[in-house]
């Protein structure tokens, strides 16, 4: 194998770790059809190089599993436009103005976001419309994708699914909390004909920040 496969399938796995939040050798050899022996070499190196982390399970009388997720460093990876500035700048404005005043900044930008996003979007259905949300958050560094809900394997009317899997903002997340719950409203201002809710959180140890959109009923 050469070093740029070698490379590119570290970077498969990693992808695959971000977007699944979790998997085993054999789940990762099956899924990038390479050997699991293969696949144990990358796992080492990924590792070594602090990446990667895995918990060891034990599964009824066969041998203990080692389960790999994403260290930090390893979600540090995958782009991140905002980083310690954004941060350190807030801590300033709440040291000088107050934490009332970080409040209102953080509200006034994602109400400038959802301007930006609702010009964006065009007036188009609502897989159009979420087709080109996904394909900006995509651009701003969100490892977005989305699809339509099914139901008794049918697809359900107009109800879809948003994952986000990894946080362009993170560290800011993780200092000003708030800021999640406005990139709520925020969806929910972009689509005004919907119902958006939240189904996962990064910030309470999920493996990726989800919503389910729904189109409000036909009056």
């Amino acid at each position: 194998m050469t070093t740029t496969e070698h490379t590119s399938t570290k970077q498969d796995i990693l992808q695959y770790l971000l977007k699944r939040g979790q998997g085993t050798a054999v789940e990762l050899a099956e899924t990038l059809s390479i050997t699991p022996q293969a696949i144990r070499r990358h796992l080492k190196d990924l590792e070594l190089e602090n990446l990667i982390e895995y918990e060891t399970v034990q599964q009824g009388m066969g041998r203990p599993q080692h389960i790999y997720r994403l260290s930090r460093t390893g979600r540090d990876r995958f782009p991140n436009r905002y980083s310690e500035f954004a941060v350190s700048f807030l801590d300033t404005l709440a040291e000088t103005a107050g934490e009332e005043q970080v409040k209102a900044v953080l509200r006034k930008q994602w109400e400038r976001k959802a301007a930006y996003y609702r010009d964006r979007l065009g007036k188009g259905g609502l897989t159009h419309r979420l087709a080109n949300l996904v394909k900006l958050r995509q651009e701003e560094g969100y490892m977005a994708e989305w699809f339509p809900v099914e139901a008794n394997g049918s697809r359900a009317a107009e109800k879809y699914i948003l994952y986000e899997h990894n946080c362009a903002i993170s560290e800011v997340a993780e200092s000003y909390p708030s800021v999640c719950g406005h990139e709520l409203e925020m969806f929910a201002a972009v689509l005004p004909d919907c119902q958006v809710e939240r189904t996962q959180w990064l910030n309470e140890g999920e493996h990726h920040c989800g919503y389910l959109i729904q189109a409000n009923p036909s009056k």
